[in-house]
């Protein structure tokens, strides 16, 4: 009865974000325990890296041996860097007899990975003068990172092979989008929502999660907690994300750059969780996919009035007759044929405006509860993938404006965030007591700063936008005061920076001048 779920992984550059770790998040999303029927990865690759396209090709191969070697015996985390490195009794409740020859046969193979991960690392480093060449003989097309076609690759999959044991494995798919001069791209929310349409083409499951691509799943069962949420009877249809806390490995033992950020993630999200929910901090949430395509929740049905009869004026009158609906009835029947047409054409034509130009993918987010057209082909669908990531296909649509990642901001996940709440959803924080994702922190003082650096210049570009939670949103009256004010906090906490440094230089500057900054009193 579970739900399918898309999986979202992103990365730009090989260098910066090394193809090892990447292949280890892809490798845990793989092997997490959820129906393998209803799991698909995506990795949206925004340089167009031969690098990190034979990387994931090499990742495919190994998750033929790792993913049936994760599921046979439990293994917790499924990050085999990660795993491999625990300082842990691995024999511990391991019962099955086979476990110690497996495993030990399992990390060679792995050492084995790492070395051809890193030999095509090694290699990528220095461009040959004509471009990379592929292995048929046929140039890279994305030899020129500014001005590429689209290209998407499934690697498994229901056609794509199966793993050692015979069983099917999850689909895992490579998707750069074109890339031409003269045109917006949006960087990493142009990306995001170039994932959104392959996935809405191809697969089409009704919740989204995305990762950062140094964010590996710590705990298999992430998926199945959200779920809990999402697809609750009662409450579940008004949720349109499940946010999971940040958490980072190779903090050292005081945190010295304040990684774990507890007052946020510790004590403000639990206390936004009570509101209308927590802030989208731009990994770790699932998503439900017809609140990103800038749906509103479904609203409560009303209480039907109470009607008497006329000797009895309690409740009031009635207010429809019989002669009132006949008429009503009979008019609508004959202007049905006509008013049938014309409403399609325009709804058709309101779609295309909104969504874009792409039939299948328009048909797509009318399916509420996922799931592709049944008549389209493989080769067909994988047509109108590409399709929907060119460059101009967000030309004269809502895509960053009121679908998907919203432009505008290098915190695009606030403002994301922030317009589904405008909207009337709420939100859900999840923190299971083993936690769901782990990263990689900042380890030195200048990463640190320039991570803090953007992410202020961000809030600081949404207070001044016409996205400023000020002013925003009044309309609807969807947003609660409260929600509202914890945005605002949001938004305005890096001008707090001008009295902290007041209240840092004023005493020093005190002590050297001996001079008290307030007046003395004159008796």
């Amino acid at each position: 009865m579970l739900a399918p779920v898309d999986v979202f992984v992103s990365t730009v550059d090989p260098m910066k974000e090394p193809p090892l770790v990447t292949a280890n998040t892809i490798l845990s999303i793989l092997a997490m325990d959820y129906p393998i029927d209803k799991i698909s990865c995506y990795l949206s690759d925004d340089g167009a890296s031969m690098c990190t396209f034979e990387a994931l090709s090499e990742t495919a191969e190994f998750a033929r041996k790792w993913v049936p070697f994760c599921k046979k015996f439990a293994i917790e985390p499924r990050a085999p860097e990660f795993y491999f490195s625990l300082k842990i009794d691995y024999l511990k409740d391991k019962v099955q007899p086979t476990f110690v020859k497996e495993r030990r046969a399992m990390k060679r193979e792995y050492e084995e990975f790492k070395v051809r991960v890193n030999a095509l690392v090694a290699k990528a480093t220095k461009m040959p003068p004509g471009g990379w060449i592929m292995q048929d003989g046929t140039p890279w097309p994305g030899n020129n990172t500014r001005d590429h076609p689209g290209m998407i690759q499934v690697f498994l999959g229901q056609s794509g092979g199966t793993d050692v044991d015979g069983h099917e494995l999850p689909r895992l798919v490579y998707v750069s989008r074109e890339k031409r001069p003269g045109f917006q791209h949006h960087k990493k929310a142009g990306a995001m929502n170039a994932l959104v349409r392959v996935a809405g083409v191809l697969t089409n499951a009704p919740f989204m999660l995305n990762l950062d691509c140094d964010h590996y799943l710590n705990n298999s069962k992430a998926a199945r907690e959200a779920m809990c949420f999402l697809m609750d009877p009662q409450m579940g249809k008004k949720v349109c994300f499940v946010q999971f806390p940040q958490r980072f490995d190779g903090i050292d033992k005081h945190d010295r750059y304040a990684n774990r950020n507890t007052v946020f993630f510790d004590i403000n999200m639990k206390g936004l969780d009570g509101i209308q929910g927590p802030v989208y901090v731009g990994t770790g949430c699932v998503f439900r996919r017809q609140a990103l395509y800038g749906y509103n929740p479904p609203k409560r049905a009303k209480r039907p009035r109470m009607v008497s009869c006329d000797c009895c004026p309690c409740f009031g009158r009635k207010k429809k007759l019989d002669k009132y609906k006949s008429e009503v009835n009979g008019d609508a029947a004959n202007a049905q044929g006509f008013d049938d047409d014309n409403e399609l054409l325009m709804s058709q034509m309101n779609f295309e405006k909104k969504f874009g130009q792409s039939a299948i993918f328009v048909t797509s987010t009318l399916m509420i509860e996922g799931g592709v057209p049944p008549s389209s082909s493989p080769a067909a669908l994988l047509k109108e993938a590409i399709h929907v990531i060119s460059c101009g296909y967000e030309d004269k649509t809502e895509w960053g404006l009121e679908l998907g990642w919203i432009y505008g901001s290098i915190t695009e996940d606030i403002l994301t965030g922030f317009k589904m709440h405008c909207r009337g959803w709420r939100s859900v924080y999840c923190m299971p007591k083993l936690a769901a994702f782990k990263g990689s922190a900042p380890i030195n003082l200048s990463d640190r700063l320039n991570q803090v650096l953007r992410w202020a210049l961000g809030s600081v570009e949404i207070f001044f936008s016409h996205h400023s939670p000020v002013w925003y949103g009044h309309k609807g009256g969807n947003l609660k005061w409260l929600e509202r004010l914890s945005y605002i906090n949001t938004t305005i906490y890096p001008f707090t920076s001008l009295p902290l440094l007041a209240y840092c230089t004023l005493p020093a500057v005190c002590l050297l001048t001996g001079k008290f900054i307030m007046p003395e009193v004159s008796t």
